[in-house]
């Protein structure tokens, strides 16, 4: 039991006029349990409730004054529920039915054998785990694809042994390389084979307001700012024993920075509006396309939490250096996709292949799954996704050559027949892709207000 509970963050509230009674549990559950508090009436209970988050409520029923069944503050608290379990001296059937209606997860007569109370308070617990796996589930996005890193060109092959190598070590791992490289990927992959029993949970640092961050890292209690109507668990309690993937990192606030650098350092995390740490054991998984040594040099980036990231490191190459594993990449997405789809998985020509491996895809993998899933849902590639592309006329060898002059990519990857609003347009897309629709943290990199952005998109709309 002691393995099961400890460090989990679990928290519960013993009510008891009895002196003795709560010494006994409190020196039980103390080691048990992140945080144990006692109370000898309902008032106090409740003072200590509305302060603190309990997972679990142990109460008397034979109070002085009101009854504990009669706790109807904490009983009927939809938003700030915690698990019961009742004791009593007098085995009542009426006051059993009474408990059972007020949401008792356990009936306990006294005098009881500890072992008997620790095993009810571990059965409470087991339910308040799954929840916690259920709401890292809920943020773990479906994903269509295994952990294995598909590909057999050199570069893939070598970070392949780097993840095995770095997986078993509990130290941060930071993961550098281009937008759509499959960072997250080669997080689960390092989640995976790390052995650790916690669930893997993935925040996009980008996606989440500065303001909310702190709060949906480390979670709050009800009350702490308007709005906050209830405890919440925050990410470093859900992914406990587990993974907590940080993606984005560099867009992270220089704030929230210094509080993760404690939270690394110290393994313990404050809910805001709380007055306790809490033990924490999470291994972080950062990643990014910045280059976060140029951003700690322009004081974007704090050099001590940089150094404490990047105790070990994955260094993701970019397809147009792995082109040897296109054909085996391009396989396996029209096989997953086709099926997840029900449509038929089409069939690439030696000329369309020929021209995707000289293509220099700035989208990098995610680019290619687009490309593929379009072709699916088209019936046949798009061949505009290359028109133009030196990689294509060099394989053609056709009229089509002189045709398509005029749209030959600069190096930035647009081609110079391009007006500057297309060109405007397409990066945005990209950068708006890129970050899987949102508009806030497109705008962030791009340095403009979303409002810029929801105006370009209304006026493409209109024409």
């Amino acid at each position: 039991m002691k393995d099961a509970l400890q460090q989990f963050g679990f928290s519960a509230l013993v009510v008891d006029d009895e002196p003795g009674m709560r010494a006994i549990l409190n020196k039980a559950l103390s080691k048990k349990l992140t945080q144990v508090e006692t109370a000898s009436s309902l008032e106090e209970a409740e003072a200590l409730r509305k302060r603190n988050h309990f997972d679990l409520l142990i109460v008397d029923i034979n109070l002085p004054g009101r009854s504990g069944i009669d706790w109807h503050e904490a009983f009927d608290d939809d938003e700030r529920r915690s698990d019961i379990i009742f004791m009593t001296g007098y085995a009542e059937m009426e006051t059993a039915i009474k408990a059972l209606r007020a949401g008792a997860s356990d009936f306990i007569l006294k005098p009881f054998n500890l072992e008997q109370m620790l095993q009810s308070v571990q059965r409470c617990l087991d339910k308040r785990m799954i929840e916690r796996q259920n709401i890292a589930l809920q943020r773990d996005v479906a994903r269509s694809f295994p952990i294995d890193i598909i590909g057999e060109a050199p570069k893939t092959l070598a970070m392949r042994e780097v993840i095995s190598r770095l997986a078993p070590s509990p130290a941060a791992v930071l993961i550098e390389g281009e937008s759509g490289t499959g960072k997250e990927l080669v997080a689960r992959a390092l989640h995976g084979m790390s052995g650790r029993t916690g669930p893997f949970v993935p925040l996009n640092c980008g996606a989440i307001a500065p303001e909310l961050l702190e709060s949906e890292l480390f979670g709050h209690v009800s009350g702490a700012f308007t709005g906050a109507r209830k405890n919440k668990d925050g990410l470093f309690r859900v992914a406990d024993k587990g993974t907590l993937f940080l993606d984005e990192i560099g867009e992270m606030p220089l704030a929230m920075q210094a509080s993760l650098l404690r939270t690394l350092e110290q393994k313990t995390i404050r809910p805001v509006g709380a007055e306790r740490e809490v033990s924490v054991d999470v291994r972080i998984v950062a990643a990014t396309n910045r280059n976060l040594h140029d951003e700690v040099g322009e004081g974007r980036f704090r050099k001590d939490l940089f150094y404490r990231l990047n105790v070990l490191s994955v260094e993701l190459p970019p397809l147009r250096e792995r082109v040897d594993d296109i054909g085996l990449l391009l396989n396996h997405f029209s096989d997953v996709l086709a099926r997840d789809l029900g449509l038929k998985p089409v069939v690439w020509s030696e000329q369309e292949l020929a021209a995707m491996r000289y293509y220099d895809w700035p989208g990098n993998i995610r680019e290619l799954k687009n490309t593929v899933e379009r072709a699916i849902l088209l019936g046949k590639p798009d061949l505009r996704h290359w028109q133009g592309e030196s990689a294509l006329s060099s394989c053609e060898n056709t009229e089509s050559d002189q045709a398509h002059a005029s749209d030959e990519r600069h190096e930035d990857g647009y081609p110079l027949g391009w007006p500057l609003k297309d060109v405007e347009r397409a990066h945005i897309e990209k950068v708006v892709g890129a970050h899987e629709g949102n508009k806030s943290a497109a705008a962030r990199q791009l340095g403009v207000a979303r409002k810029t952005l929801e105006r370009k998109f209304k006026e493409w709309l209109d024409e």
